[in-house]
């Protein structure tokens, strides 16, 4: 990153990554006055990010690992058209040390964290390391890697079940396994050993104690190379499958004033404890006795970003790009408020009642949803394909208002006016959990999925708003074990149900 005396002017960006996160990345490009290059495949030619970009550059076939994962084809294309800085958005590159260092030495600047804070951060032993030296709460676990069953048996007896079997390197809930079963552990720990090897590279796994009904909360952080910080509080991800979010929101409904200064101030080491300079994220998890833990440090904008700067008024991309040009921040701690409340659903290509599989084809409609207090962050536009070689998501629909309940209401209204033809959605699940009592009430963690969702209880719920029956009701009677029908038409039949729309 830019050194603390220099000065980079940046006039244009290239942007290395694709659909809705290089959209949204150009867009404050533009509003700063700055040019824009895209980087596409073969088959993103025609998408809207490679249109509104003021250059194109095709990169390669449509392979994430021959086109978007190529360092040295993408420096490449910044060489070719004179850009002065790459914004690696987040997902692909991101978060790779040798590229940011690649960039760098390229001369040009790399709009995010310097190499060693990357690599620091990426590894979740060293991370640990470093937080610990400022005295961040961690939870109780393995102080290296762990290679070896035996061994791991030996730590898990005495950290004490359940565990978490977690990939050293990595992340995504890739290489990660809850065990509460000691019996269970050599066979959970030999499968994620494996699954880290594939996805990482690295096999190396570490154990830590599992919190019981934990709250996933994050903090966004800002770090200029002066020597200032700020947080920019928190944001709530509890609500996730597969050990992913879909659902977040800010601020969170568990946090008191108290509470969100202490983690606020715990982020704000986290990001000395390796001289971070940039936007970052500091994820914790929170107990049921609202103790907080470090969890990892997300070097890189979030997908979830936009709800924060709902509730800041503040642009994090403008920003990342100020600090890249030596800029110190020009926000301070004092002058910053939490205004209203934010939510967002991911909305992803996906077949919730078949597990959430990814969900392909071509949108014959695509019309996002409009109004006060309503952001959608979208990729596509009607006739583009979701094809199978990159994430599925398509858009992040955002909702703010006065209030968490305002918030709860622009983001159902949104959602039943979002319409999307042509794949499955998880649109419907976003409702199914804006109408949950778990999570109106604030009282929920990350176990909602397992703990009050399947695809009967979807189902349930598509029909009583069909018949406007209390869903309220509907879920009492499905939670308790009653099979009674609440009403004409409430009992699932999800062996016919195909989703909201399908073809």
């Amino acid at each position: 990153m830019t050194p603390a005396n220099t000065s980079r002017p940046i006039t244009k960006v290239l942007v290395a990554n694709r659909g809705e996160i290089a959209l949204r990345i150009m867009r404050t490009i533009r509003s700063m006055g700055l040019r824009s290059v895209a980087v596409h495949s073969e088959v993103d030619t025609d998408m809207p990010f490679a249109r509104y970009a003021d250059e194109a550059v095709h990169i390669g076939p449509a392979s994430a690992s021959e086109s978007y994962l190529r360092p040295e084809r993408i420096i490449e294309a910044a060489r070719e058209t004179g850009a002065d800085a790459i914004h690696p958005g987040y997902g692909f590159l991101s978060e790779n040390a040798a590229f940011a260092a690649a960039v760098e030495a390229a001369g040009m600047a790399f709009i995010g964290p310097s190499p060693d804070s990357i690599r620091t951060m990426g590894d979740k032993l060293s991370a640990k390391a470093a937080v610990a030296a400022q005295n961040v709460p961690l939870v109780p676990g393995s102080d290296g890697e762990v290679n070896d069953l035996d061994e791991a048996e030996r730590l898990a007896a005495e950290i004490g079940f359940p565990v978490m079997v977690k990939a050293s390197a990595g992340g995504g809930g890739k290489g990660m396994r809850v065990v509460h079963d000691p019996s269970r552990l050599r066979g959970e720990t030999e499968r994620a050993m494996s699954e880290a090897k594939s996805a990482f590279g690295n096999g190396a796994v570490f154990l830590e104690r599992f919190v019981t009904e934990p709250r996933h909360i994050e903090i966004q952080v800002l770090c200029d190379a002066h020597g200032n910080g700020v947080h920019l509080f928190e944001r709530e991800c509890s609500i996730q499958r597969r050990h992913q979010k879909v659902v977040e929101e800010a601020p969170s409904a568990l946090l008191d004033e108290a509470l969100r200064e202490r983690m606020g101030r715990c982020a704000l080491d986290c990001a000395a404890s390796c001289g971070y300079i940039g936007a970052g994220t500091v994820e914790f998890l929170v107990d049921a006795d609202r103790n907080f833990y470090f969890l990892e440090m997300n070097t890189r904008l979030q997908v979830e970003h936009p709800v924060t700067e709902m509730i800041t008024g503040v642009d994090l991309v403008e920003e990342q790009i100020r600090i890249a040009q030596g800029e110190p921040l020009r926000l301070k701690q004092e002058n910053l408020r939490i205004q209203g409340h934010a939510i967002e659903l991911r909305v992803y290509a996906e077949d919730v009642p078949a597990g959430f599989l990814p969900s392909t084809g071509t949108l014959s409609a695509h019309i996002a949803p409009e109004g006060p207090g309503i952001r959608v962050d979208a990729g596509v536009e009607t006739g583009d394909e979701i094809s199978i070689h990159y994430d599925p998501m398509i858009a992040k629909l955002c909702a703010h208002g006065m209030d968490r309940t305002q918030a709860i209401e622009r983001l159902r209204r949104a959602i039943d006016e979002y319409t999307i033809h042509g794949v499955e959605t998880t649109l419907d699940f976003g409702r199914f959990v804006l109408d949950h009592d778990a999570f109106c009430s604030g009282k929920f963690d990350t176990g909602f999925v397992s703990a009050h969702f399947d695809p009967e209880r979807l189902a349930a719920h598509l029909q009583s708003r069909r018949n406007g029956v209390d869903w309220s009701a509907v879920t009492t009677a499905i939670e308790s074990g009653n099979q009674k029908k609440v009403g004409p038409g409430t009992t699932a039949e999800t062996s016919t149900w195909r989703g909201r729309y399908a073809d």
